[in-house]
């Protein structure tokens, strides 16, 4: 057999000596800031856990740059609007026929615009179809205005398209 004997404290069991404090046991010293030893008649201070819901904040990186558009158009307004360009002048008109739709400012802003677009992009086609080469490539080129203009929209941006946007406003309708 081994000569091995375990530690024996000779003062385990005893109490200290008053005003003498004496580290519980376990991990010695305490972590920081997790234990503070008790004065004389006073119970020890653990600080609260941290709250689980309580995320911390981190600051932006420095290239951060804000995303644009109007922080007050929920997801579906901006789907809408994105509807609206992409299929003018149907979507606008059943957008003018919903009444919970066509008083939201973002809806209202795009709808009689994108109508307004969507008549003259249909002009615009049929008569330049008229012309051999040009006809082949207005058709598709008004599309990708249209598709520019709805992701545009469905970011949350405010579009401005020259002349018609000055005329709906100029008439209040937007």
């Amino acid at each position: 057999m081994s000569d091995y004997q375990p530690y024996h404290d000779p003062n385990q069991g005893q109490q200290p000596p008053q005003g003498q404090y004496v580290p519980p046991q376990g991990q010695y010293p305490p972590p920081q800031g997790q234990y503070v030893p008790p004065q004389q008649n006073q119970q020890p201070y653990y600080p609260p856990p941290p709250q689980q819901d309580q995320q911390p904040y981190y600051p932006p990186p420095p290239n951060y740059v804000p995303p644009k558009g109007d922080p007050n158009a929920s997801s579906d307004d901006r789907l809408w609007a994105l509807l609206a360009y992409l299929f003018s002048p149907l979507v606008p008109v059943i957008l003018l026929l919903m009444e919970d739709k066509k008083n939201r400012p973002f809806i209202r802003a795009h709808n009689i615009q994108a109508l307004a677009w969507g008549i003259i992009a249909i002009v615009l086609s049929l008569l330049l179809s008229l012309i051999p080469v040009v006809g082949c490539i207005a058709g598709p080129a008004i599309f990708v205005i249209s598709i520019i203009f709805a992701v545009k929209a469905y970011n949350g941006e405010y579009i401005n398209i020259p002349v018609i946007t000055d005329f709906v406003r100029n008439q209040g309708w937007a």
